[in-house]
């Protein structure tokens, strides 16, 4: 793997990304690593013989860490991410940074031109801070509908959601059916800690969005994304200006 991706990683600022590596922290890293690897390979037994599995790959910090174990064990899981055409620039970089780490190219799907054309014509270039609403809509052009396109042909997805990053997936289960997508929908780091995430990020030198180093735990599209204040929640950083009951973009409501 390259050492070049190095200039991603500047001298930490953030305390959560760089955890005290302690022997009881990277032997639960292990130990946890050992297990999603088990429930990767299951999953590839049950569905990767017929390239019906997949993984949607935001560039997160757990995705990264799904990434690392996928591409590191050579796992027949296709890796596919969204473009929206609003993401921040160290999230291109990342993306560039991991096909060249891991000689891979990720399976990139990008809104359809057409639909990006009407909505901002019709509301404007920055209308989802308008209303709940208008942010929905362009959320799905610019994601969800994007998302269905890459699941589209599959009986499985996998993420990188955590139960821990918000009230909307406080009971997040390792697996469940997706009813909206009609698929199994798998989310193997559910009982991971953020501080499990870092330290696996450390413990084996992922590649990963320098803006975490810059308290943006969770990294969305450049204008809907803030860094966070000290205590507060891991998500408070995206669309701030909503009910933090609803903060969902559409890729992962429940139906």
């Amino acid at each position: 793997m390259s050492g070049e991706v190095s200039m991603l990683r500047p001298a930490a600022s953030n305390p959560a990304t760089t955890p005290e590596l302690t022997p009881e922290l990277q032997l639960a890293v292990a130990h946890k690593r050992s297990h999603v690897l088990g429930l990767l390979q299951a999953a590839v037994a049950e569905f990767g013989s017929q390239h019906e599995l997949t993984f949607a790959n935001s560039m997160g910090a757990e995705d990264m860490v799904l990434t690392d174990i996928i591409l590191r064990e050579s796992l027949a899981i296709e890796i596919f991410s969204l473009d929206t055409g609003r993401l921040p620039t160290q999230t291109y970089d990342l993306i560039a940074a991991t096909e060249q780490t891991y000689n891979t190219k990720l399976k990139i799907f990008f809104p359809q031109a057409e639909a990006v054309q009407s909505y901002v014509r019709s509301n404007g270039i920055n209308a989802f801070y308008e209303s709940i609403d208008l942010r929905k809509a362009c959320c799905y052009m610019r994601k969800v509908e994007p998302l269905q396109r890459a699941l589209r042909g599959k009986k499985a997805w996998i993420t990188g959601m955590r139960a821990e990053q918000s009230t909307t997936r406080v009971d997040l289960p390792l697996r469940e059916f997706d009813a909206g997508n009609q698929l199994e929908k798998l989310n193997p780091l559910s009982n991971w800690s953020e501080q499990e995430v870092w330290a696996y990020i450390r413990m084996f030198n992922v590649p990963y969005n320098q803006l975490h180093d810059q308290f943006y735990p969770s990294i969305g599209c450049a204008p809907c994304t803030r860094a966070v204040a000290v205590g507060e929640d891991v998500r408070a950083g995206r669309w701030w200006w909503e009910d933090p009951l609803n903060k969902e973009c559409g890729l992962h409501v429940k139906h």
